[in-house]
């Protein structure tokens, strides 16, 4: 009995120890995907974080001293060009230019009583000629006088839309005292920041560098329905920064942009020659991107890349590959460096066929 248990026990461990190889084969008989990066000319949208202009934003101060006696418009309005918005009372203005005016009056009285004395050879050609002088003075003062009087009407110097108020009726305004801010808002400036890399990119490759044509993605991650156009390239970088700015131009034909918006200038970055590889062959760790190469040993090991720029399911690699190495595409979670794998490569192209891709 105990050389029939003795066998039985025998047998089971030669049968558990000889199931061990069978599984690690049929472990490493699972058969992976490969591909090598595709060489392509492609271009990708940037977000650059932009701020939003009037074409003319500008503060409107008064230019005299007195109460604020009229509003005539409201907040968030829009004005026509020449439209009253304002009127400091102009009673004191008033009476100088009433005073001003007699003074014109009587100089002119003089005046004439002085020709004619002239005339006679009563007095001297001089006294008529300070006469004159006197009159000339009064009608000085009234034109000042006029002027200051038209100060105390505050109008529109362009179509616009009126800011906030600040000062209510009755108030007592100072000279120079900002009363709102008018903007016009038929077209808008976008101003972005750009690197000093880009930038030089941008500039020396005229050619291959695309259209000028810019879009804009609004806060509400809403594209604005109407491209814009660079127009200008600011004269210094920011030494704080090593960024300069660009500026951008977009139609607002309905209004809805405001001087102060903030969005993203989307640019379209063309890559000329580039290598590209499936973002699903890729893994992040710390925010480094690596792949897994395969060697001619089929033997796996995990390389980091750096990455250009990103289009939908693809990479455009910057440096880390070389166009004809090959990479793991399926299973990168599931193996470790170090392994041996069985692949089965893929054409890069028809593996791109399948992805998200915009090509020139």
């Amino acid at each position: 009995m105990k050389r029939i248990i003795a066998c039985a026990g025998l047998f089971a461990l030669a049968y558990l120890t000889g199931c061990k190889p069978h599984e690690t084969e049929k472990e490493e008989a699972v058969k992976y995907t490969a591909t090598t990066p595709a060489r392509m000319d492609t271009s990708f949208e940037k977000q650059y974080v932009s701020q939003i202009r009037s074409v003319r934003n500008i503060e409107i101060r008064a230019q005299e001293k007195g109460f604020l006696q009229d509003i005539y418009v409201d907040e968030g309005r829009f004005v026509k060009a020449g439209q009253l918005l304002f009127r400091i009372m102009p009673k004191v203005y008033e009476a100088e230019l009433q005073k001003a005016e007699a003074e014109v009056r009587a100089a002119e009285i003089e005046f004439d009583n002085a020709k004619s004395l002239v005339a006679k050879n009563v007095i001297s050609k001089n006294e008529q000629a300070m006469a004159q002088a006197k009159l000339d003075q009064a009608k000085a003062e009234t034109a000042l006088a006029k002027l200051h009087l038209s100060f105390t009407e505050i109008r529109a110097p362009f179509d616009g839309y009126i800011d906030r108020l600040p000062k209510k009726l009755g108030s007592l305004i100072d000279e120079g005292e900002l009363l709102t801010s008018l903007s016009d808002n038929s077209q808008m400036f976008a101003y972005f920041n750009v690197s000093e890399p880009e930038y030089l990119d941008y500039q020396t490759n005229v050619k291959n560098r695309g259209s000028n044509k810019v879009g804009l993605l609004l806060a509400n991650n809403q594209p604005l329905r109407y491209k814009g156009e660079v127009e200008t390239i600011e004269s210094e970088f920011d030494n704080e920064t090593g960024n300069i700015a660009f500026r951008a131009r977009f139609a607002n034909p309905d209004r809805l942009l405001r001087n102060g918006e903030t969005g993203k200038v989307l640019m379209t970055v063309p890559f000329r020659n580039a290598l590209i590889i499936p973002q699903k062959s890729t893994y992040e760790i710390q925010d480094k991107i690596y792949v897994f190469v395969i060697g001619s040993d089929n033997v796996v090991k995990s390389r980091l890349i750096t990455i250009a720029g990103r289009l939908p399911d693809l990479y455009i690699l910057e440096s880390g590959l070389a166009e004809n190495e090959k990479i793991l595409l399926d299973g990168v979670q599931k193996v470790k460096d170090g392994d041996k794998v069985q692949f089965e490569l893929q054409d890069a192209r028809t593996v791109l066929s399948h992805l998200r891709l915009k090509a020139e």
